[in-house]
């Protein structure tokens, strides 16, 4: 608990209202216990999310605005209405319903049975099933199957050889095949170190100029599949994307070493930081961004 409170008094979206997220906290414990089950929280823009205990995505968005606030705000004023967002790796739809609910078309894509519930149900919340396709299935180098661990909430992932946890077999394919002609201006991939099976499957994906950046994790979960950043970052320069940070609140790309976590790759800098500037402001449960 005590890092959960440093957490949410230190962010950066709560500097002007630390008391009050501190509030939200608290209200949220006491109701996740009075109350179990799904509970809608307020989101972004009038969306909301389901929630219940153990959820720290979407509860952390509730705490904080955004979780995420580097790569989600870049989701936010990157995108435009009717633009195609790819989420892979979508968990419960926190992304999904950040950029469907901005009026983007978004694939989300999540593997887990019991995730992927939770994602279609918030879209339903969200009502929107008409710009949202969700797609219960992995992504992967080729088609086949793979094992994922189905009990570890946001770090589900592929079970890498020798890994003992309670698993589910999940058919996967490849980036390319789900998207076909339909190129995403915007993709984000957080597969927990597969990263590398999902770019090695979509190569005409990222190809395409239309595609301007992907986030992704470079923390150094590839590792237990014997992957490193190097090699995802190799691969993005080899389709002509090079590694940013995003400031929310100047709206610029700042140039980043990639390794500590997630990592924006953009293929045209100037497009980008325009696109990024002139972007409507969003409303947030605790402000605007």
């Amino acid at each position: 608990m005590w890092n959960l409170l440093k957490y949410v008094w230190n962010h950066p979206l709560n500097v002007h209202g630390k008391l009050a997220a501190l509030g939200r906290v608290l209200r949220w414990q006491l109701a996740a216990r009075l109350m179990p089950g799904l509970i809608a929280l307020p989101y972004v823009q009038g969306t909301s999310l389901f929630a219940t205990r153990g959820m720290t995505g979407a509860t952390g968005n509730w705490y904080c605005g955004l979780h995420e606030v580097h790569e989600m705000a870049f989701v936010l004023h990157l995108l435009r209405p009717g633009e195609h967002f790819v989420d892979v790796g979508a968990n419960v739809g926190s992304y999904t319903v950040l950029a469907g609910g901005g009026g983007a078309r978004v694939t989300a894509v999540e593997p887990i049975p019991a995730t992927f519930a939770h994602l279609q149900r918030n879209v339903a919340l969200n009502g929107l099933g008409d710009r949202v396709r969700c797609c219960q299935t992995g992504l992967s180098d080729q088609p086949g199957s793979l094992r994922f661990s189905s009990g570890l909430d946001t770090v589900n992932h592929v079970l890498a050889a020798g890994e003992d946890l309670p698993g589910v077999d999940v058919p996967v394919t490849r980036v390319d095949d789900l998207v076909g002609q339909d190129a995403p201006v915007l993709m984000k991939i957080d597969v927990e170190g597969h990263e590398l099976a999902v770019l090695q499957g979509g190569p005409a994906t990222l190809g395409d100029r239309r595609l301007l950046a992907v986030i992704m994790e470079t923390n150094g979960s590839g590792v237990r599949y014997g992957v490193s950043d190097d090699q995802l970052i190799a691969v993005m320069r080899g389709h002509g994307f090079a590694p940013f940070g995003y400031d929310p609140f100047a709206r610029r790309l700042v140039e980043v070493t990639a390794g500590s976590g997630n990592t924006v790759f953009v293929r045209d800098q100037l497009a980008v930081e325009t696109r990024v500037r002139t972007a409507p402001t969003f409303r947030l449960v605790n402000g605007e961004i």
